[in-house]
Order: structure tokens, then sequence, then C-alpha cells
């Protein structure tokens, strides 16, 4: 009673069955990996922003990137801001997760001519979106910040749109390489986004941006183990199926053998 399974339908029933049970296999791994990479991640934060504050030159250079082992980390910088070289970079979100206006980015000069960028911090967005905003006045004179480091911001890793054509002052991205060529200067890579400044600068100041969030894990170990059980559910629903096929043509035999008085021939 099984040669049903020979027929067309139940070939292609059972391929199919055979190739979704790898197939979610495989993605509840992918899932499991983005949970590990996540937790790994998130252990990075934690350890790099447990640990003390070193030197930023002790962690970047002029044209170098930042290692992924060292983002985060506390970094301190001494020098004088740029001011005349301050810009902001828009579209950022505030601390309240909703409100959109503009991280003010400005660059520290260190000893020796090198700079390096400073976020310091998070401003609304004015009415008009095409003039430079109002930016709190950075610290005079000679300062030591203490901050996050951060990577350099690109499209690949950022996923935001380099636009051209931005009015004056203004950027979509925290680049160092792209405000070295303004700066005329060498700018370490990277930059450091502001946790502390030394003197304590009177004044309103930008509104720090908040310390990553590095608790949660996501839904990825419960999105594995769905993929897992999808994957264990296929045979079992393929031997129901099968089962229930069964049970239906010995049903339609046994009625059939009741209207013809006589045994149907075996098919």
């Amino acid at each position: 009673m099984y040669r049903f399974l020979l027929s067309r339908q139940w070939v292609i029933l059972t391929l199919v069955a055979l190739l979704l049970i790898p197939g979610m296999i495989e993605l509840g791994f992918w899932q499991m990996h983005r949970h590990e990479r996540r937790v790994a991640n998130n252990e990075l934060i934690a350890r790099n922003l447990a640990d003390p504050a070193v030197p930023v030159t002790e962690l970047s250079s002029p044209g170098a990137e930042v290692r992924r082992e060292d983002v985060w980390r506390a970094v301190t910088a001494t020098g004088r801001y740029d001011a005349r070289h301050e810009v902001v970079v828009r579209q950022r979100t505030g601390a309240d997760g909703a409100s959109i206006g503009y991280y003010v980015l400005t660059p520290l000069r260190l000893d020796g001519g090198r700079a390096v960028l400073v976020n310091r911090g998070w401003i609304p967005a004015p009415g008009n979106l095409t003039r430079f905003p109002d930016v709190p006045q950075a610290p005079a004179g000679e300062v030591t910040v203490t901050g996050r480091l951060r990577a350099d911001e690109t499209t690949a890793n950022s996923g935001i749109k380099d636009k051209p054509g931005m009015p004056d002052r203004q950027v979509m991205l925290i680049n160092s390489e792209q405000r070295a060529a303004d700066l005329g200067a060498p700018v370490l890579g990277g930059y450091v986004e502001l946790t502390g400044t030394e003197p304590e600068p009177s004044g309103g100041q930008p509104d720090p941006v908040p310390e990553p969030d590095h608790s949660g894990i996501g839904a990825h170990f419960a999105y594995a183990l769905q993929w897992w059980l999808f994957a264990a559910m296929v045979p079992v629903g393929w031997v129901i199926l099968v089962r229930r096929e069964r049970k239906d043509l010995l049903a339609q035999r046994a009625a059939q053998e009741q209207r013809d008085g006589q045994p149907a021939p075996a098919g």
C-alpha cells in the first residue's frame, strides 16, 4: 500500500522535504553564529569600556584604521580645539532615540602638528537645515579630553549614504581621511566620542553621546532553535502525511470492496 510514494506528486514532495531539512539546519547555524558574534561583541565593548584610559596616540595614528579590538577603548588626548574647522554631522539621533539632529565634530590639535577628531555630542536640528546651526562653543585653551575610541565611518560599515552637495560645514559621515583633506594636517584614524573634559567647560555643551547598549543579545539564539525545530518537524510531518494517505487509500479500497462485493484489485 505504499506504491503511492512512487507517484509524481509524492516524489516531488519527498524531494522538497529532503531539500528543506539541510537548508533549515544551515539557517539555524547562521543564526547561532550571529548570536555568538553578538555575545562576543558585547563582551568586547564591556571589557574596553572598563579598561583604564590610555593616550589615543597609543591606539591610532594618521591614516591608520582603528583595530576592531580597540573600538570603544577609553582614550585621552591633550590639545586645543580648532573651532574654525568644526563641522556638524547630519541626521543623528539624540539620546531619546527619536529626536533627529547633529553631532558636533571638532578637531583637537595635538602637539607635533597632528589632530584627532572629537565628537563633542548631539544638538537638535534647527528649522532651516541649509544653514550652519548654533553650536555650543568649544572650550578655549588647552584641554584634556577623555572619550571612547571609534572607527571611521564609511557607507559600507554604517549604511549611511555619503551624499554630495551638503550645505557648508555639514557632513554625513565621521571620517578622518575626509576631514584631513580640509584640515591640511595629519589626522589620527578614527575619532573620539567625548565623555569628559579637563578643565570642565563653562556654559552649555552638546548632549553627550550615550554609552553603547551591550546588554542585549537579540533573538538570534531563539531563531536558531526555531530553524532546527522546523528541520526536525519536516520528517515528522512527512510521516504523518504518508500515514494519512495510506489510511485514506485503505478506506477507499474497503469502500470499493463493499460496493463490488468482492476484493478490489491490488494497486
